[in-house]
This record gives C-alpha cells, structure tokens and sequence, in this order.
C-alpha cells in the first residue's frame, strides 16, 4: 500500500504538475539518507505535521532528523485548497454530543490555537504565501443556510465567537455570484493562503533551525525499541524518540493508525486567468466550501485564476482525466464557466477517520503520531506537529486532549474499508444531488 500511494500516481521526487508547483518559492533539493545518522527525534513525513514537530522540537535544542520520501511539501500539504478553517473539522455542537460540552470547548481553544500558530509562524518567519483573511460556508438549500445561521449563532452564544457575518441570499450573491448558493455565513477569522508556499516556508525555517532534512528517503521500517530504528533505502536511523507524520501515505508503518486512517483522493483545477470576469465568480478575496457532504470549495488565485477543488475517489489511481472530473461540480456552481479553459489539474491524497476528527496517539512508549485530519489539515496538522512536539518534551495536555477524540477503526479494517467507504460517499453524493 505503501508503494503504491507513494508512487502510483507521481513522478519520484517531483511536486505535481500543479499551480502551486508552477508558482511555488523553489527549495533546493535536500540530499537523500546514507548511511547511519543518531538523532534525539526522527520525523517521518515533510508535510505540515512532520515541518511543524521537527522545527518545535529543534527551536527547543533537540537534535532532529526529518525524513521525506520525496520532496517537502509533497503531498496533501502541497496540493490542498487552503483553507485556514477555525475550531475542529465537526462542528461544535456535534463536538458537545460526542465528547460534552467541557471537552468540546477545549477542542475549540485548541482549534483557535491552531489557527493562531499558522498566523504567528507565517510572521515571525517571514513565509511569503498570499495569507488573506475570509472564509465562506454556503448553502445550496433553505435547511442548509439555515442551519449555517443557526451555527454562527451558536459560536457567537456559547464560545464568545464574534468573527462571523451572516449572509442571506443577496448578501451571498454579493459575494458570490453563483446562481447555486441560496445564503451562508462568512469567518473572517479564518484565512486562506498558498499551501505550498507555506510547506516550503516551514522546511526554510526547520533547516535554519538545525534540522537534518532528508530527501528521497523512503523509511522502509520502524523497529519499536528504544532506542528506535528506522531503515531506509541506503541508510538507518537511530532516535530516541520517533514522530509518524506521514497521514495518507502511511502505508504499512504501523497497523494500528492505518486501521484507523484511511487514505483518500480529491482533485483540484486552476483555469486560465479570468481577468474582468473574475468578478462572475468572487467579488472579495476569499476562499469558498459549500454545504454538501463532498464539498466544493474554491477561491481566486493571485494572478485570478479560479482554483475549484471538487470530486473524490477511493482507489490507488487518480483518473485519467482530472480536468473533466473538476470542471462537472464547477459549472454545477458556476455554469456560465463551462467552456473556460483548464490550466492545471492535480490530485492530492489525504487522509480521513470514521468520525471526521484526527486520529492523534502515542503507538509505543517513544513513537507518536498524528494524522486523518479530514480535509482540516492547514491548522490542524501544524498544530499537531507542536503538540507533539510538546509531549515530547514532556508537556502533554495538548496532544492527551487530541488524543482522547473517538477515532474508531474502519470496519473490517484495511482490507475492507475502501469498499465500504465508497458506498458510504455513493449514497451521500447521491443525497446531494437530490437535495435530500
């Protein structure tokens, strides 16, 4: 599984043929492993999870190696929509039916936290990635806008959340003029921003914090002793402490996270600079997520390209065709962009749990990891990296608070939950289309 996630669908060592690859800050490739290197702490996987610990735990004077099988920012964390979100991936009242109320409200501190850090790490290390404030919920239906209404309300009434503007139909088309959405809610508190740009900012400031990174580094194998080895290719690592951060691409590294975090595809499509027309589309520079259960979300880019992220798939392959899978929901909400052209179109791999929530959890006495952050990641996996870093360090309450999340295990475990995930996702897009 892991051979295949890792390699089936890129080129080894390349970001994908994607606008953020096409407009990212280029960082120098780092050399692969050879050989044997001793380290307090070995960070398996350079997205925002593995980035975030390894620069935390290297600010605290830990020795630090980071491992990457292939380049930094590689996968989800250098292909997503992002969008900087506030609280957890659920909603706050289903937080309060899941966990009650004195746990969910610790959950939306440390949802704001984590927003919080990607704020403060973009300033005090001087990441150039577009960050702009604004992130829309639209409802395609009465029921859905309405209850968006009523859940601003509720962060307003219960955890003192002042940043939400309340849109009705009008005020929507205002901002975003797709004939589509009836009403929605915008959080000017969140934030979007160039994912890419933000990954590559952080190994920047991982390096010069003394961290050894490690390209073309594919970790084979992870022997739980302490201390811990972790076997590559051509080299070995021995570390007191180990930090799985590899979410989607976990593949067999351990079994009892890969029982519960699954991996899965979305797609994303950048058109051609739209120009004057981009006003048809958005009138303020914000990112956009609709109400279905696979959503649609979408903004401007910098030089006014629509990127429109929309589709899924559950396999190994992404489809042949990425374009025509994202252009169908995008003339759904925007059909007068029909015939425009598609510059770019990539897949990503993320990774989702059971209940939507990250699956954080220490695996053996010195090996943690963090991962299924269920299309949240751009907070919550930065986040997850400093929290982990923090348990190491022995200040635990974070990631113990994280860890206590219900992450079931997929039914029938690996071998099974792809099938049953598929049926599960037919029947929700189907209610989409219906309206149900």
């Amino acid at each position: 599984m892991g051979l295949n996630l890792l390699y089936s669908n890129d080129r080894r060592g390349q970001y994908p043929d994607s606008w953020y690859a096409a407009t990212a800050q280029a960082l120098e490739p780092f050399a692969a492993l050879r050989g044997e290197v001793r380290a307090d702490v070995c960070v398996v996987g350079g997205g925002y999870t593995g980035l975030s610990a390894a620069l935390h735990l290297a600010e605290a004077g830990l020795n630090v190696v980071l491992l990457e099988a292939h380049r930094v920012g590689f996968g989800a964390s250098g292909r997503n929509g992002g969008q900087l979100g506030s609280g957890q991936r659920v909603a706050q009242d289903d937080l309060e039916g899941l966990t009650g109320a004195p746990e969910a409200a610790k959950l939306w501190q440390l949802g704001e936290d984590a927003k919080a850090l990607v704020k403060s790490l973009i300033a005090k290390h001087g990441i150039d990635c577009d960050l702009k404030p604004g992130v829309a919920w639209t409802g395609s239906s009465p029921g859905d806008v309405a209850h968006l209404h009523d859940y601003a309300a509720l962060l307003e009434r219960r955890y003192d959340y002042g940043h939400m503007q309340v849109l009705d139909a009008e005020g929507c088309r205002a901002l975003c003029p797709s004939p589509d959405y009836k009403g929605g809610i915008v959080d000017w508190d969140a934030a979007h921003l160039h994912p890419l740009n933000f990954a590559l900012g952080l190994a920047r400031a991982a390096r010069d914090a003394g961290v050894r990174i490690y390209e073309g580094t594919q970790v084979h194998h992870v022997e739980e002793r302490q201390p811990a080895v972790l076997r590559t290719d051509r080299g070995r690592v021995v570390a007191d402490h180990v930090v799985l951060a590899c979410n989607g691409y976990l593949g067999g590294l351990n079994r009892k996270v890969a029982a519960r975090v699954m991996p899965i595809n979305n797609f994303i499509a950048a058109t051609a600079p739209l120009g004057d027309a981009a006003s048809r589309v958005l009138t303020r520079d914000i990112a956009v997520a609709d109400s279905r259960f696979v959503v649609n979300y979408f903004r401007l880019s910098a030089d006014g390209r629509l990127l429109f992220g929309g589709g899924e798939s559950y396999g190994y392959r992404f489809p042949k065709d990425i374009a025509a899978v994202v252009r169908k929901p995008m003339t759904q909400v925007f059909p007068h962009l029909a015939d425009v052209p598609i510059d770019y179109a990539w897949g990503g791999t993320l990774a989702i749990t059971m209940k939507r929530l990250p699956f954080l959890a220490r695996v053996a006495p010195n090996i943690l990891s963090a991962s299924g952050y269920s299309g949240h990641g751009v907070g919550t996996a930065t986040h997850a990296g400093q929290l982990m870093a923090l348990a190491i360090r022995g200040e635990a309450e974070g990631f113990d608070t994280m860890s206590r999340l219900p992450t079931p295990a997929f039914p029938g475990g690996p071998a099974f939950r792809s099938p049953l995930l598929v049926l599960a996702m037919s029947w929700f897009a189907m209610r989409d289309r219906l309206g149900i």
